[in-house]
């Protein structure tokens, strides 16, 4: 609950704090570039996640991973709070991917490790720990957005490394509670290895680096480096499993059905994504805020989504085990999120014209579909990977599920760029319009991806 609560509070208020003007407190930084780094952010934390699992998996074990990864996001948060300008932007966001990686690969599993695989109160351990993910996703955007309109920004970010810290200090009560297999370390690496894997890290820190001092990579290009290192780490995942003889002619099907729908997850979280990009600039220039003289904090949009899935969560396992094997084929599920997704888009031109018009009641009812859309896709996501994943690539199939939400994230940000509040027309009608056609696609190649996919639903 507190690291999602310091992650979304300050996700609330990072774009436009890019993009405010000096005398809003803000950097002042173009819109496009401010858009394009959220996304490359946002990339960067799924693309960190696979780094996350690989040091639970063969170096300190997921316990201690999950704990350092927390100091590491605090210690990002402290960092906008504290350091000015850019220089703060690029320490704090750098730490806070890198920590969120961590956190977001070895907490579900230690969540897991609190219960026997037949321990019925298992399912009702993991409703707890979904609850609060949405709790601190609710409560997060509403109290930094409020101290960023009274106090500034950096009272916001300082807010979230609070709210870090106390997560940390409860952590910290209860780790003692953990099985003692959470202290393990599953596949440990050989020490003659520790010096190859170590070797490549400092080459990669010394290649970013030279990249940066000589221009290459800057604050506006940001977005397309992380494109770029997904798109190649994501072809060498697929090639990598594919040519592999250590996988039978099922695991081989299987991971071809995963080809369409990895596309397909990736153009959903492209628009999914940009919750933290146009739909809060859209929130900023275009949203009617103001209620009786009082206007309502911009961060403020971003806690309508955690509530929604709160209200909607249990309604869709509901219908899903009422369904049983009648509910839908995953592709199905797929292809209806992406659709719904797009359809979302379109309904932001039902919007009327005119700068801070638009009604809150409308863009809640947008969001709402947003959800819809969430929930139809995003659940199953993860859990396709590990179905699908042949036995000796199984880390590595949810690797590429993640490979696909980096892309989808670091995507958003960069098509953001293209947003304009003065004519967004064209920008919803053929974003939607491309993830309508995409959801349509894998709906009609639905069966074929069912039968590549040899058994599993």
């Amino acid at each position: 609950m507190w690291e999602r609560f310091s992650f979304y509070g300050m996700q609330g208020i990072l774009v436009i704090y890019l993009y405010y003007s000096a005398s809003q407190g803000g950097l002042g930084i173009d819109e496009g570039t401010a858009t394009g780094i959220v996304g490359a952010y946002g990339g960067a934390v799924y693309l960190a996640t696979i780094l996350g699992a690989w040091v639970a998996d063969r170096l300190v074990g997921p316990e201690r991973t999950l704990f350092a990864s927390a100091i590491v996001v605090m210690a990002g948060h402290v960092a906008l709070a504290l350091i000015p300008d850019l220089a703060g932007v690029a320490v704090g966001l750098s730490l806070v991917a890198l920590g969120s990686g961590g956190v977001k690969a070895n907490a579900t599993s230690l969540v897991g490790s609190l219960y026997a695989e037949d321990d019925e109160r298992r399912d009702a351990g993991f409703s707890l720990f979904y609850m609060g993910i949405n709790i601190g996703a609710f409560a997060g955007p509403l109290l930094t957005g409020l101290l960023q309109e009274n106090q500034g920004f950096h009272y916001g970010f300082g807010l979230a490394a609070i709210g870090m810290a106390l997560g940390l200090v409860q952590y910290g009560v209860g780790r003692r509670s953990l099985p003692e297999e959470t202290h393990e370390v599953p596949h440990p690496l050989e020490p003659s290895g520790r010096a190859r894997y170590a070797a490549a890290l400092v080459g990669f820190a010394v290649a970013v680096a030279a990249l940066a001092v000589t221009g290459l990579l800057n604050a506006g290009n940001l977005a397309n480096w992380v494109l770029g290192v997904v798109c190649v780490a994501a072809v060498a995942y697929f090639v990598v499993i594919l040519a592999s003889s250590e996988i039978s002619d099922t695991e081989r099907s299987r991971v071809w059905s995963f080809v369409p729908l990895f596309v397909c997850n990736a153009v959903f979280w492209s628009l999914y994504q940009q919750q933290f990009t146009v739909v809060e600039i859209f929130s900023d220039q275009r949203l009617d805020r103001n209620f009786f003289g009082w206007e309502m904090p911009v961060s403020w949009v971003n806690s309508i989504n955690p509530v929604f899935v709160i209200v909607l969560a249990g309604a869709f396992a509901a219908m899903w085990t009422t369904l049983g094997s009648r509910q839908p084929v995953t592709p199905i599920k797929f292809g209806l999120g992406t659709v719904v997704m797009g359809v979302a888009f379109w309904l932001f031109l039902l919007n009327p014209d005119g700068e801070n018009t638009a009604p809150l009641l409308l863009l809640a009812g947008i969001l709402l579909v947003f959800t819809i859309a969430e929930l139809l896709i995003s659940p199953v996501g993860l859990s396709l990977s590990t179905k699908l994943a042949p036995a000796r690539f199984h880390t590595q199939m949810v690797a590429l599920y993640f490979l696909s939400v980096a892309f989808g994230t670091a995507m958003a940000g960069k098509l953001a760029g293209f947003y304009d509040t003065g004519d967004e027309t064209p920008y919803f009608l053929v974003l939607g319009a491309v993830a309508v056609a995409t959801g349509l696609v894998v709906l009609v190649l639905s069966k074929p991806i069912t039968k590549l996919m040899a058994g599993v639903r």
